[in-house]
């Protein structure tokens, strides 16, 4: 296991406990941290869809002879993974079949403690068992849930050695430091790893770090030139010598009182951060519109921000159900009522524009998805820190969907922005970021044409997409389920 890092170090925060520093100064993109998994695992729900080694979602996977559970790319990926996924294959052979995806990542990194014992290189600077558990800070619900875990841990392992108090501790650990990860395309979370130099650095909701997945790459002929799945720590912008370096554990679009919330219920802390302690950009989210001066009544704002969250309870029962026409009409009619009286910014016009943007996208209405993409990432342009990853790709989607409703020079405009953010957030090699320069070099090619004569370019459109070879295979989700 290598670990890549430059000058950091393990410091005590006070209130927050360990954290970690840059002894250096640090440049936007510049990569702080590399590290791969002490143990990973894919999700129950995609066992058979995402490959098992480098969590890239694929179609037709191998499945092992053996356990016929886990499922790989090809036999590189299968090879690669066999340290991990050796003694968890006579585990379901034997079971009969595998226990959820709790308890096969807490198998996973007892197996692995015991074979290497917590720390497996000279980078590693905490061992796993010395990371928090907050099992004593557990709700009643949540407790039970772990207990149910410990003891079907110990079916699925009789013969471990370890207690029921310290696999009780593993299973808090995987709690409140697991670390979700995402398929190629980072929009959909397909396994969750432990990480365990990634989980000394701290929240904050504006943070100076982002973290991403690297999937690695098994495809050079020479397995010399193979690398593993990681996760990279990147800074956002510049950072300060001996500067707390840290990472958002939650989506900043909530206002701070939520953020507050469910990093107390997750992650068992009060966020104290100057975003939440300031309630910086809370009056945003909320705001109301203002049109020369006037804005609406306190009661109506209230009325549309009741039936905003009514309507996008039904958007996602809708969604769920597969019935996308209905989405369409959900959101059309509660964007009628969201314009007038709520701004730009506030988060249930910005949710329901997403919704609205991913589906009418996926039912290929492009230039009403257009429409509703644009105002979106203005808002969020808005809200977020200029290098948040989130933006990028919410960016990218935009800038693609303009592209594909044959507004090529806007289009080309948010890719050309969404390259610029995510080179800093996912660096050069990562797969989005090589997906995203190739669609940058075709929008200019063809805003170029454009420019040059916009009957010619539209009449190569026209013709290109009645051939469908104009249609971009760029992994980016608009023609998936959204």
């Amino acid at each position: 296991m290598t670990v890549v890092m430059t000058d950091t170090v393990v410091f005590d925060t006070g209130v927050k406990g360990r954290g970690l520093r840059t002894t250096k100064d640090l440049c936007a993109g510049e990569v702080v941290l590399a590290e791969p998994s002490f143990a990973a695992v894919v999700f129950d729900s995609l066992s058979q869809q995402v490959c098992h080694s480098c969590f890239r979602r694929q179609a037709n996977l191998h499945r092992c002879a053996q356990c016929k559970f886990a499922h790989y790319c090809d036999r590189t990926c299968q090879t690669a993974c066999w340290d991990e996924h050796k003694q968890e294959c006579g585990a379901i052979k034997k079971n009969g079949k595998a226990p959820n995806e709790n308890v096969r990542l807490a198998a996973r990194v007892l197996w692995r403690i015991q074979k290497d014992t917590g720390i497996v290189s000279d980078s590693q600077l905490t061992s796993v068992d010395q990371l928090e558990d907050h099992v004593a800070d557990m709700p009643a619900d949540n407790l039970k849930e772990l207990k149910i875990d410990v003891h079907k841990y110990l079916d699925y392992c009789p013969n471990t050695r370890h207690g029921v108090e310290y696999i009780s501790h593993i299973f808090g650990i995987i709690n409140c430091n697991g670390f979700t990860l995402s398929d190629q395309r980072g929009q959909q979370a397909v396994g969750v790893g432990l990480f365990p130099n990634l989980c000394l650095v701290n929240h904050d909701c504006w943070p100076n770090c982002a973290v991403i997945l690297n999937h690695g790459n098994q495809s050079a002929l020479n397995a010399t030139f193979h690398s593993k799945r990681r996760v990279e720590l990147r800074a956002l912008g510049k950072i300060a010598e001996n500067e707390e370096l840290t990472v958002g554990y939650v989506d900043f679009l909530n206002v701070s009182t939520d953020r507050q919330r469910a990093l107390k219920h997750q992650y068992h802390f009060d966020c104290t951060c100057k975003s939440c302690s300031k309630n910086l950009k809370d009056d945003l989210m909320m705001a109301a519109k203002e049109t020369e001066g006037n804005k609406p009544s306190d009661e109506l704002v209230k009325e549309v921000q009741e039936l905003s969250l009514e309507c996008l309870a039904k958007v996602e029962a809708a969604r769920t159900a597969g019935d996308f026409h209905e989405v369409v009409k959900l959101c059309r009619e509660c964007l009628d009522k969201q314009e007038p009286v709520l701004a730009d910014t506030h988060l249930y016009q910005l949710r329901m524009l997403s919704a609205a943007s991913e589906v009418l996208s996926y039912l290929k209405f492009f230039s009403e998805a257009a429409e509703y993409s644009r105002r979106m990432v203005e808002g969020y342009m808005k809200l977020y820190h200029p290098n948040n990853a989130q933006l990028g790709m919410a960016t990218m989607r935009a800038g693609v969907t303009h592209w594909h409703a044959g507004l090529i020079e806007v289009g080309h405009g948010m890719i050309c922005k969404a390259y610029a953010i995510l080179m800093i957030t996912h660096g050069p090699n990562h797969s989005i970021t090589k997906d995203l320069e190739s669609m940058r070099m075709q929008t200019e090619m063809e805003q170029r044409i454009f420019k040059q004569n916009e009957c010619v370019y539209h009449s190569m459109r026209e013709a290109a997409l009645q051939n469908k070879s104009m249609v971009p295979n760029h992994n980016t989700h608009n023609d998936d389920v959204p």
